[in-house]
């Protein structure tokens, strides 16, 4: 029976598959690893001594909600958010944390993120010395769910204190805690039979919604799949549309200056944009929003399912573009920009009218 590597071969081969242009998750992947695991391979055991010019990593403890907060000094910082299929990077200061439980908000100007803390199984302070490149490695904060998925990365900019940078991860190093385990993912549970839901009151329950943030309920309270129940409201409430919206949509909001909002998450975390796109960049798979303090990097040939979907809100419809994978996921959303309570612009649904048209 073949062994397993050690934890000094698993770090020479991921420092080679870096060294050989992998983002690190790829890198992961390519041994055979989660990210995480490959992260927390990095974390020196006792008597250990890594070597100076290689990826280092400290684990971090929580409250997690704490740790969030003590970063508002730190000044303007990149949060990053990710799936399988889409990348979210927004530059700003973290500011306005808040948690009831296990759900935190960050709600600042620019950084703005919905936050399940029961995702977040460990997190990592993370130094890798610098090399040429556009992947080029730099200090972080990366968080993991239980399965060793990255749920949240925090990055430093050129306006960052460095200092108070330093002293955060200081101030949160765990040196006593085990090495994490992580789990493989369980496979996602089918959708129930179409024929098993009763379609009339779930169509009646959307009609009557007051609020976007109901739908979540709505589906979990009838038993319904999210793409599914698009699926059976469509043409009431829903309607499919190609797998080009995407970059229709982004190359007409940048034309036209039309503020959008972009929704891009995983369980433990989802991150918000709010405002213009403007510089809408292809790059083979990848459709790329290049902004100063925004990106968004989107694999298109990831896109399995879009879809045009209408909420009934008390200020009125509401309604969005909503993209999924070949397994379901939902992978981003886009909506006009909007304040709660407030009505949809008409410039948004200007936008989005073309995609309803057949080809």
């Amino acid at each position: 029976m073949a062994t397993e590597p050690s934890r000094a071969a698993l770090r020479v081969r991921f420092a080679e598959a870096r060294a050989g242009g992998l983002r690190p998750k790829d890198a992961a992947e390519s041994l055979g690893l989660s990210e995480g695991a490959a992260i927390a391979a990095h974390v020196p055991g006792a008597g250990e001594d890594l070597p100076a010019a290689g990826l280092r990593a400290v684990r971090l403890r929580g409250p997690w909600i704490d740790l969030l907060r003590s970063l508002e000094d730190c000044g303007p910082l990149m949060a990053l958010t990710r799936n399988a299929s889409v990348v979210h990077e927004k530059t700003g200061v973290y500011q306005g944390l808040s948690a009831q439980g296990p759900v935190g908000l960050a709600v600042g100007e620019d950084i703005d993120l919905r936050i399940f803390f029961h995702h977040w199984a460990c997190g990592f302070a993370v130094h890798e010395p610098a090399r040429e490149g556009p992947a080029g490695p730099q200090p972080s904060l990366q968080f993991f769910d239980a399965n060793g998925t990255a749920v949240h990365k925090i990055y430093p900019r050129g306006q960052t204190d460095a200092a108070r940078w330093q002293q955060v991860a200081a101030d949160f190093a765990d040196t006593t805690s085990p090495p994490p385990r992580f789990v493989p993912a369980e496979a996602p549970v089918p959708p129930r039979p179409d024929d098993t839901i009763d379609v009339e009151a779930f169509g009646q329950a959307w009609a009557g919604m007051h609020d976007t943030h109901e739908f979540f309920g709505l589906l979990r309270q009838h038993g319904v799949e999210r793409q599914q129940g698009l699926e059976l409201m469509e043409g009431r409430f829903t309607q499919r549309v190609p797998a080009a919206s995407v970059r229709t949509l982004l190359q007409a909001a940048a034309t036209g200056g039309t503020p959008v909002m972009v929704f891009v998450g995983n369980p433990g975390c989802i991150q918000i944009h709010t405002g213009p796109v403007r510089r809408i960049e292809p790059m083979g798979p990848w459709l790329n929003v290049l902004d100063p303090g925004f990106n968004l990097h989107l694999r298109e040939d990831h896109i399995a399912g879009a879809w045009v979907v209408e909420k009934p809100t008390d200020a009125g419809t509401v309604t969005s573009l909503e993209v999924f994978d070949s397994a379901r996921r939902l992978i981003v959303q886009f909506f006009g920009a909007r304040q709660p309570g407030q009505a949809e612009q008409p410039a948004w649904r200007a936008l989005v009218a073309p995609l309803r048209q057949p080809a």
